[in-house]
């Protein structure tokens, strides 16, 4: 058995059982404990099993640390992720866009595209655009201000929302498993963004393969739900070719 064929497999029997010890594993699969352990480093450095003394258990769900610290991490991806969704987008489309690093990170590239209208919970992204130089027409939604990530959430913030149908919907989430679906460790954030997907014709998901494999507290859709998944070249095949069979057109 392959090294990657094994570590899927190990990932769904820990999935399934909730904690497996590395004694166990080694036994199932008919390799070496050292073997499992390497395998279970792999899947912890990529967030899909949590190690403890003796085995792994499922991960715990993400909770998202400050926005200067998501913001340093996988910087080079954000910036990919946002030239792809550059090259999605029309001229003259009207697009919400959530808060998030990963969205900021396209602002940029999305303010060379004429015409765009531009509904968005997010001060940072529309003082960037603005910076850039975008002929966009941007609207901002109100409701609780949040310092920390310059964005703001809350009924009015959905309300808001409501008052607007768009082409597309942008959004960042915190995790992304296929056969769960996408997730956002902030409830707030996960009720605008399923607010967007709700009055919008389509919807594209930046995401990248950091996030995938984690689980996080609040349900934003499920993928077949998802039009456009952008991600970076490291997203692996399993994760692509699962979303392609739910229908998603996956770039990066």
């Amino acid at each position: 058995m392959k090294p990657h064929t094994r570590q899927v497999q190990i990932a769904e029997l820990i999935q399934q059982e909730g904690e497996v010890s590395v004694e166990h594993l080694a036994q199932h699969f008919d390799v070496s404990a050292e073997t499992i352990r390497r395998d279970l480093a792999l899947l912890s450095e990529n967030g899909q099993v949590q190690k403890v003394h003796g085995g792994a258990r499922r991960p715990r769900l993400i909770v998202e640390g400050s926005y200067a610290e998501r913001q340093d991490s996988e910087a080079a991806a954000k910036a990919r992720i946002g030239r792809a969704l550059a090259d999605i987008v029309e001229p003259g489309e009207t697009l919400f866009i959530d808060t998030g690093s990963t969205t900021l990170a396209a602002a940029e590239y999305l303010a060379a595209i004429p015409r765009l209208t531009i509904v968005t919970n997010s001060w940072r992204l529309a003082e960037r655009m603005a910076q850039a130089g975008s002929d966009a027409a941007i609207y901002l939604l109100g409701g609780r201000y949040n310092g920390d990530n310059a964005q703001t959430t809350g009924t009015l913030a959905t309300e808001q929302v409501r008052a607007f149908q768009a082409d597309r919907a942008v959004l960042t989430v915190a995790a992304i498993w296929p056969d769960i679906g996408a997730m956002d460790a902030s409830f707030e954030e996960a009720q605008v963004a399923r607010a967007m997907i709700a009055n919008a014709r389509s919807l594209t998901v930046l995401a990248d393969h950091t996030k995938f494999g984690r689980r996080a507290a609040f349900s934003v859709c499920a993928c077949g739900e998802i039009d456009q998944l952008v991600s970076d070249p490291q997203l692996d095949r399993q994760n692509r070719d699962a979303l392609t069979r739910l229908g998603v057109e996956v770039w990066g």
